[in-house]
């Protein structure tokens, strides 16, 4: 097996940093917090999770094939909070010196474009940093997912196909069927009432598809929970065309392996990026990079105010 390949859901990471960490501004009042979270994180991860090839993709514009399916898809997402708006220039800045490679296309999600990745370089092991359940349905012997470690302290677990068992009662080729029963909330895809995490793990069990169990209706022994499935056929359809991952690659040059070879940080833009925001501890551990020593590890996350519940970044939703 060829050496591994990580690929970063870029705006689960930078909202989780940017929620992780309170309001930092420099001596210019510019914000900095998400970029301060940006550069622990891309250091740490090369510390802890090493590899040669990568990149870091993000959303760009409207996803219309969903939309035109579901309408209200993500529509129930606040606005990009303007601090933080303010520093993705510099967080994209930060990426590039630091090696990694941006990926994005119009109309196109992060989800998809990291799986249809995944999925196309078959020789090589794939590390995908992300937070969201429904990457989990491309998990296999050699596609894993770094997820933050729900017992805190910011890092990351490693979550293959046996982790997301024990974690869901599915297997990863079932967590289509199993998510459509149950919503995602954090992407307005509403469940069927009363179908929790619990009832769609069983009924997934004993019948192993949505498919399967919609064609034996007869077999679901709760009166009640089977009229509400066969009330639904359309709408669970609906949800699986939804959050079934697109793995078509949308550009050609994505699959030539050495377009994600990673450069080598370029540490006197890094520092001089430090050094125009003012993030000291930021140039420290630059310059134990470049001393060859490792950049010291960060602080535990300070506590952080709860949000409302209708804003859907809140920390809780990155556990």
């Amino acid at each position: 097996m060829n050496e591994t390949i990580t690929l970063i859901d870029a705006y689960s990471q930078i909202y989780r940093g940017f929620y992780a960490i309170p309001l930092l501004s420099n001596s210019k009042g510019q914000f900095t917090n998400a970029i301060f979270a940006t550069a622990k994180f891309l250091m740490a991860l090369d510390r802890n999770h090493y590899s040669p090839y990568g990149a870091m993709v993000f959303d760009k514009g409207r996803p219309l094939h969903r939309m035109k399916i579901i309408p209200e898809y993500k529509a129930q997402r606040p606005p990009m909070p303007e601090e933080l708006k303010s520093q993705l220039g510099s967080i994209r800045e930060l990426v590039e010196a630091f090696g990694w490679r941006l990926v994005e296309k119009d109309g196109q999600e992060a989800d998809d474009i990291i799986a249809a990745i995944a999925v196309e370089f078959k020789g090589n092991q794939v590390r995908i940093v992300s937070a969201d359940k429904d990457i989990a349905q491309v998990i296999d012997d050699r596609i894993k997912m770094l997820i933050p470690d729900r017992k805190g302290g910011g890092g990351f677990v490693l979550q293959g196909a046996e982790e997301v068992v024990v974690r869901f009662a599915v297997n990863p080729s079932q967590i289509v069927d199993y998510l459509s029963l149950i919503g995602d909330s954090s992407d307005n895809i509403p469940g069927i009432d009363g179908v929790g995490p619990k009832t769609a793990a069983k009924l997934i069990g004993q019948f192993g598809s949505i498919d399967n169990l919609l064609s034996n209706l007869s077999q679901i022994e709760n009166e009640k929970l089977r009229a509400k499935i066969a009330g639904s056929a359309e709408f669970l359809r609906k949800n699986k065309q939804i959050i079934t991952l697109d793995l078509v690659l949308p550009d050609d040059f994505l699959k030539d392996l050495e377009y994600f070879r990673k450069k080598k940080p370029d540490i006197e833009k890094l520092r001089a990026i430090a050094d125009d925001l003012d993030l000291k501890s930021i140039k420290t551990d630059l310059d134990r990079l470049a001393g060859g020593g490792e950049p010291a590890k960060p602080p535990p996350p300070p506590k952080v105010e709860k949000k409302k519940k209708d804003d859907m970044f809140t920390p809780d939703l990155f556990g």
